[in-house]
């Protein structure tokens, strides 16, 4: 299902700020060569990304699911001096590309990649959270939430990604293991008394969540 009309995509891209060199490197040879490119953030989301950040110019950020490092270059943009982003990639090939991209980056130094699994790493870091951006496996979504919120500062934003996941979310019924997980998750935070949520619909859907 196309949620967004391609003209009105390249309309938002027109009049969104562009992404620096690098950024643009990323973009155009993760959709060259990947076989999961559309998985990459992109430019306008990935300005957005750097809004926030650049709003909130956080200590420690967290990005669950690296992919080739584009999302974790924008993300790291308003990062404070002493700041630190850990990103964390289950894929090693995915994982040595986005080291490769990071390397080329004056935020190298910030940034701290993780190979393996995100449930088991998560508890490992000792921080508290002043953005995460979630964007791994959707079954483990709810899993990954449960980690972040005790861990939350008290200004910290939570962006999950896909939570439109390519409109399956409004089929009935729900059909696909993924579609239905994306559900769940989006039911479960509308439901958690700790924290208050909206629901953007940037390119396949961006849940903004906080700590009430």
């Amino acid at each position: 299902m196309e949620l967004i009309h391609q003209l009105v995509e390249a309309y938002a891209g027109r009049f969104t700020s562009p992404e620096d060199g690098l950024l643009a490197e990323i973009n155009t040879h993760t959709l060259q060569n990947h076989p999961h490119a559309h998985m990459l953030s992109g430019h306008v989301q990935g300005r957005f990304l750097s809004f926030i950040s650049n709003i909130l110019r956080p200590r420690y950020v967290l990005e669950i699911g690296t992919f080739t490092g584009y999302s974790a270059l924008c993300l790291a943009e308003g990062l404070a001096a002493d700041g630190e982003l850990h990103t964390l990639e289950l894929r090693e090939e995915d994982a040595a590309t986005s080291r490769a991209n990071f390397s080329r980056s004056d935020k190298n130094k910030q940034i701290h990649l993780h190979l393996g699994d995100a449930r088991e790493i998560i508890p490992t870091l000792d921080n508290a959270w002043d953005l995460v951006f979630i964007d791994a496996d959707k079954v483990s979504y709810i899993d990954y939430y449960e980690l972040i919120v005790p861990r939350l500062s008290d200004r910290g934003i939570i962006l999950a990604d896909n939570v439109l996941f390519h409109g399956e979310v409004l089929n009935e019924p729900l059909t696909g293991k993924n579609a239905k997980a994306i559900q769940a998750f989006n039911e479960h935070v509308m439901n958690d008394l700790r924290t208050e949520q909206v629901l953007l619909t940037i390119r396949d859907g961006v849940l903004l969540i906080k700590k009430k």
